[in-house]
């Protein structure tokens, strides 16, 4: 699902560029070793995807906007691919609609993974020859979207095992040994911004989708915003007054879902005789209260904060945050973790706390809906097709999650979703009006 830019970038020298390449394509085939062949068929439902179709849609897009448009010879792996493995891109021709992605048992899981080969061969020889400006930026652009799929691999095949009966774990070899009493989260603090005219948008000559810019003044009355992500304790109290059964809390069409859906808990959790526990990529374990509640949908974060007599942070007043606190992804819980399930805030040793949990854990649901900033323009050609059409009835989150790759993620990062969907690492931080 390609973003693109809207201005040049910064360019690496082209060792840089085919190391870059190199480690992100070996980062997706990482995400899928764990898979057998029959995994890798399985899409659990429309919203996901079989490992198999994002292992081969991103190796479509190098060979459909790169080798096929700037290598001159070039000869199509298979013909047929160009439509097979177009996602939505209207001006490439027709393709399949998402929801029977699962049923593609041909090309084999093998002929995909040859595909891979002689695409990235192709790359590297491409490379080699030319290394034009605009070829660099089209396969920076090929990267990050190659980097929201492995993401998706991630939250896809979660959901996937989830559906089986026998709960089977993505990750079986790094069970985690949960303490038999958890640490209990630190307090949570309020930290106070003034009202002002502040800059938002992306603020660098680096790589940035288009949906960040054109970087913008934006007015914000005072507002507070909390130190730490909310906690599973603290969303178990909203549970036991009744949260989930209160329809003032709701909005009209939330109440709806709730109600439909028969909602009483975040997704993947479930109550047993000896507890809650909840599934996660290392199978069904105990819930820890101090863990960021995640997989909760906008409705529900929306909700919750009514009831803690509060509110979500609309998408300006969260980057203003981050940007204040010097977020840094070096010690962020992200996809490089391996660890595919959110941490516990920590209790600071410093006597200056800082925000926690702003990069990396859960993607955090704003109040902000998804529309494109002042002045933005959506580029020409097929390139063009993903953010601006899909701007409409969707809701902004910020911060990245646990299953986000580090290079990828950044203050200024917009992601978005239906309100109602909860599949996705999402989570909750609150705020507050005024500065009190």
């Amino acid at each position: 699902m390609p973003k693109t830019l809207n201005r040049p970038v910064e360019l690496s020298p082209l060792p840089t560029w085919l190391q870059r390449y190199r480690e992100i394509r070996r980062q997706t085939l990482k995400l899928v070793e764990t898979l057998g062949p029959d995994d890798q068929m399985v899409q659990s439902m429309a919203d996901a995807s079989p490992s198999k179709w994002h292992l081969a849609h991103t190796t479509w897009f190098f060979e459909e906007f790169i080798l096929a448009q700037h290598f001159h010879g070039y000869a199509r792996f298979d013909e047929r691919f160009s439509f097979l493995f177009n996602s939505y891109y209207k001006r490439l021709g027709k393709h399949p609609h998402r929801s029977i992605r699962g049923t593609f048992s041909r090309p084999t899981l093998d002929q995909v993974r040859l595909y891979r080969v002689y695409v990235d061969d192709a790359m590297e020889e491409l490379l080699v020859r030319e290394a034009s400006a605009e070829i660099l930026r089209l396969v920076e652009l090929g990267l990050n979207h190659e980097q929201q799929h492995q993401e998706l691999i991630v939250t896809d095949i979660k959901h996937a095992f989830w559906t089986n009966p026998l709960r089977p774990s993505y990750q079986p070899e790094r069970i985690r040994v949960v303490a038999a009493s958890a640490t209990a989260a630190p307090p949570l603090k309020w930290y106070c911004f003034d009202e002002g005219i502040y800059q938002i948008g992306d603020d660098t000559s680096h790589f940035a989708f288009d949906n960040e810019l054109p970087r913008h003044p934006t007015y914000l009355s005072p507002f507070r915003i909390a130190s730490r992500l909310v906690t599973n304790e603290e969303y178990l109290e909203f549970m036991a007054d009744d949260g989930y059964t209160r329809p003032e809390l709701w909005l009209s069409d939330a109440w709806d879902h709730v109600c439909e859906n028969q909602w009483t808990a975040p997704l993947y959790w479930e109550q047993m005789d000896d507890g809650w526990r909840q599934y996660t990529c290392r199978g069904t374990m105990p819930l820890d209260p101090s863990e960021p509640v995640c997989h909760v949908s906008f409705y529900e974060a929306d909700a919750f904060a009514r009831w803690a007599g509060a509110r979500l942070p609309t998408e300006s007043e969260w980057e203003v945050a981050a940007r204040s606190s010097r977020c840094s992804t070096i010690s962020a819980n992200l996809l490089e973790n391996e660890i595919y399930h959110p941490a516990p805030a920590v209790h600071s040793k410093s006597q200056q706390p800082r925000m926690q949990q702003m990069l990396g854990d859960v993607w955090e649901w704003t109040s902000s809906p998804y529309s494109a900033y002042p002045g933005y323009r959506p580029p020409t050609g097929a390139e063009g097709e993903y953010n601006g059409k899909f701007m409409c009835n969707q809701m902004v989150l910020r911060g990245g999650s646990c299953v986000t790759p580090r290079s990828h993620i950044r203050e200024s990062y917009r992601n978005f979703f239906l309100p109602q969907k909860r599949w996705q690492f999402s989570g909750i931080r609150l705020a507050h009006d005024g500065v009190a």
